[in-house]
């Protein structure tokens, strides 16, 4: 549903693109549907008298959300593997705190369990926790900032050649 000024009228007649089923309507009805923000659970729909009308918002379809459990679970995903680097770096490197080396199992275990979860219910998703927390992305920048590594001034560029 568009609303356009009377101005503009022409200008849609020229390019082809004036509807056919326009109808004309008042400041008081362009205030309302145009103006404002739609009702809590409403959106703008077509009335069956022509004119704009509030319907209800239909729920998601089970495709919606699917695609939005997807979406949340790749996010998840990205956040933990982000997580996971530079600890495992530690590791391997050997050297990794106790705290580090904890730190990674946690989000191995996380990363495992978010890759394990079947989103064809996509109603009823148990998301797994991270230390009994739900993931946030202070919490992971947090955890990231750190985890650092410190290289002596007169050895930073001799050692990259």
């Amino acid at each position: 549903m568009l609303f356009s000024p009377e101005e503009l009228k022409q200008d849609y007649i020229r390019a082809g693109s004036f509807p056919k089923d326009t109808v004309e309507v008042g400041d008081d009805v362009w205030l309302e549907f145009a103006g404002n923000l739609s009702p809590k659970g409403k959106q703008r729909i077509v009335g069956t008298d022509g004119f704009p009308a509030w319907g209800d918002i239909p729920p998601p379809t089970k495709e919606d959300l699917i695609s939005a459990a997807e979406k949340r679970k790749s996010s998840l995903m990205q956040i933990a593997t982000a997580a996971i680097a530079p600890l495992q770096d530690a590791v391997d490197l050997d050297m990794a705190t106790d705290a580090e080396k904890a730190l990674l199992l946690s989000w191995k275990k996380y990363r495992v369990l978010l890759n394990r979860i079947d989103l064809s219910a996509a109603t009823d998703i148990d998301w797994p926790d991270l230390l009994q927390k739900p993931i946030a992305r202070t919490t992971v920048s947090r955890l990231l900032s750190t985890v650092t590594l410190t290289i002596p001034l007169s050895t930073r560029w001799a050692d990259c050649d």
